[in-house]
């Protein structure tokens, strides 16, 4: 229950809280992909530049092992395009070294001085090259070994086959060119077993073609790191150089020289393959029978990236923090100013019409923040306009027409007392009493829509009373167009006036008192002017009467009630510059100017 509770208060009903919510899933969603194609984008650009790195070291490895292959492969090709060197080379294999001695002295005798010295050709051929840690050549027939111990000495060493293994590691190592130096010949010859490569070079008879020996050129594996000298600090993992039967002639770990590395024992070199999680590389010498091979661990392509990857995921964290909180602060401040208008709503919901909402920016909830203050301005306006008025009307109307109490009995009466007059010969009674019960049955009889014909009329039927009364000593003249008789009017806003002149301006003893009530548009307006020749306003009185019309409620007293009446009531009504005008010169008379709108405004026909 406290859950659904939660989620009602929090995120159902929270519309801020939702969009805060869905804005903030599209950014970081939208910056968790982008950071994620950015990782992929350069972890495999940083994984490719080290795989790069990693060729370009082996093909500096490759290039320096062929280099020496090639070396040996002229050492040889040099021996055979020499007809004297090729042909004491071949009579050194097949011959004991005896022999060999007396074969070049015979030859000298005999008048040959260019006899080439095989041994000191191949000593030539190892001071040239300063990586050459032994020469060694291998007479088939003999089964003896000459070598140059020291890279200085030459020596001879028997290696018969009921004495020593050689002869037989010669015949099973004969596809291997580049290969790990024989054990069984090391010993032969009493070298250490210290990273070297071996290349074997098979000799064969210039003139049968057949083979009589093998030429061993050993070469000192450390001067491979000086062939990679651009690309030490770069490259990751092991690169191995392996034989034809996967012996590790070079390590660059230095753990695996010597070693049969079987983990790449069936597969194809030449391409990039996956072994135990090891990127493996290689690249193949088909001639030379060696191999090249990169291996690297998907870890080690890993640290390749990490710098960039951590700034990227860095980067990506301060970008996802932004992403939830400027959403969060911006829809915050506007969720404050939203609940703001709401409690505002509120507090003029349980009446309070004079609070305001103050917000001084221009944005949208700005611009609903002056719209709802000018709405209230409007709404309090209209409660002083119609409530105001209407309720004023009423006192008017109860302060006028105490005798509501029971018109239908009023009616009666006054009917009683009209019939009684007539009866006894009082005609003008008769007619003044009729007069009076028709004046009293339009104030009092409630009627939705009230025009200037039913106030004309109610005028016309108090003038009556009076004309009846004083016969031909008082007129009284109306005037009106039919298509303004038609339009709403204020109800007893104009009988109060006549009823000012008939108390206070009228001239009861003497004859020529008239009386005009004159109803006209004019410049928008309807005009309602009633003039009289009565006895007029002294000046001061005036004063006071216009002043207490300025200020409402500055007068007091009965004469003066239905003006400021009239006057209030068409000021709340349609404000300034409706209302009461007054000029009046003593002994002259008294001209009373009203001012309604043009056309009559609809919300007034309920008053």
């Amino acid at each position: 229950m406290r859950r659904n509770t939660l989620y009602r208060k929090y995120f159902k009903d929270n519309l801020f809280m939702r969009f805060t919510l869905i804005v903030s899933c599209v950014f970081v969603a939208t910056i968790i992909v982008f950071t994620y194609l950015m990782l992929k984008l350069i972890s495999e650009s940083a994984v490719q530049r080290q795989m790069d790195i990693q060729r370009k070291t082996m093909e500096s490895i490759s290039n320096y092992v062929e280099s020496k292959y090639q070396s040996v492969q002229d050492m040889i090709r040099d021996v055979y395009r020499d007809g004297s060197l090729a042909s004491n080379t071949t009579f050194l294999l097949e011959n004991p070294y005896g022999e060999y001695v007396e074969h070049r002295l015979d030859r000298y005798l005999q008048g040959d001085p260019s006899t080439s010295n095989v041994v000191q050709y191949f000593q030539n051929k190892i001071d040239d090259d300063p990586d050459i840690r032994s020469l060694m050549l291998y007479s088939a027939n003999q089964q003896v070994m000459y070598y140059y111990q020291d890279r200085r000495q030459f020596d001879i060493v028997a290696t018969n086959a009921a004495h020593s293994y050689v002869p037989d590691s010669m015949y099973l190592d004969e596809e291997s060119l580049v290969s790990v130096p024989n054990i069984w010949v090391l010993k032969s010859i009493g070298m250490q077993n210290t990273p070297m490569f071996s290349v074997k070079i098979p000799i064969n008879n210039k003139s049968s073609l057949l083979n009589i020996g093998q030429m061993l050129v050993y070469f000192d594996s450390s001067a491979i790191w000086q062939a990679m000298n651009n690309y030490k600090a770069e490259f990751k993992g092991n690169i191995l150089v392996l034989s034809a039967q996967n012996e590790v002639i070079f390590d660059t770990s230095g753990a695996g020289y010597g070693k049969k590395f079987d983990k790449l024992t069936g597969l194809n070199f030449g391409e990039e393959i996956t072994v135990d999680g090891m990127v493996v590389t290689s690249l193949t010498q088909s001639q030379a029978g060696y191999s090249v091979v990169s291996l690297i661990s998907r870890q080690e392509l890993a640290e390749t990236y990490r710098s960039a990857r951590n700034t990227i995921l860095f980067i990506a964290l301060i970008c996802i923090l932004f992403a939830v909180l400027l959403p969060a602060m911006f829809i915050s401040n506007f969720a404050k100013r939203t609940h703001r208008i709401i409690r505002f709503t509120r507090r003029v919901k349980n009446g309070d019409l004079n609070t305001r909402i103050v917000d001084s920016r221009e944005d949208e909830l700005g611009q609903i923040a002056k719209s709802f203050n000018s709405m209230l301005d409007e709404l309090n306006q209209y409660i002083d306009q119609v409530y105001k008025a209407e309720i004023r009307q009423k006192h008017t109307e109860i302060a006028t027409l105490e005798a509501r109490v029971n018109p239908h009995f009023l009616y009666n009466t006054l009917e009683v007392i009209r019939m009684r007059a007539i009866s006894s010969g009082a005609k003008d009674v008769g007619e003044m009493i009729y007069s009076l019960s028709v004046l009293f049955k339009a104030y009092v009889r409630p009627k939705a829509r009230y025009t200037f014909k039913d106030e004309l009329e109610a005028c016309r039927m108090y003038l009556e009373l009076f004309r009846i009364r004083y016969k031909d000593r008082f007129v009284y003249t109306i005037e009106c167009s039919k298509e303004l008789e038609g339009l709403s009017v204020l109800k007893m806003s104009l009988q109060p006036v006549i009823e000012n002149y008939i108390l206070h301006g009228m001239r009861t003893g003497q004859s020529g008192n008239v009386i005009t009530i004159t109803v006209a548009a004019e410049n928008g307006h309807i005009r309602v002017i009633v003039a009289d020749n009565g006895l007029g306003i002294p000046a001061e009185r005036l004063s006071q009467l216009r002043q207490g019309l300025d200020n409402q409620g500055a007068l007091s007293g009965s004469e003066s009630f239905g003006l400021r009446s009239i006057h209030e009531r068409l000021r709340l009504m349609y404000g300034a510059p409706f209302g009461v005008v007054l000029i009046s010169e003593e002994g002259k008379g008294t001209e009373v100017t009203l001012t309604f709108p043009y056309p009559a405004k609809e919300e007034t026909e309920h008053v």
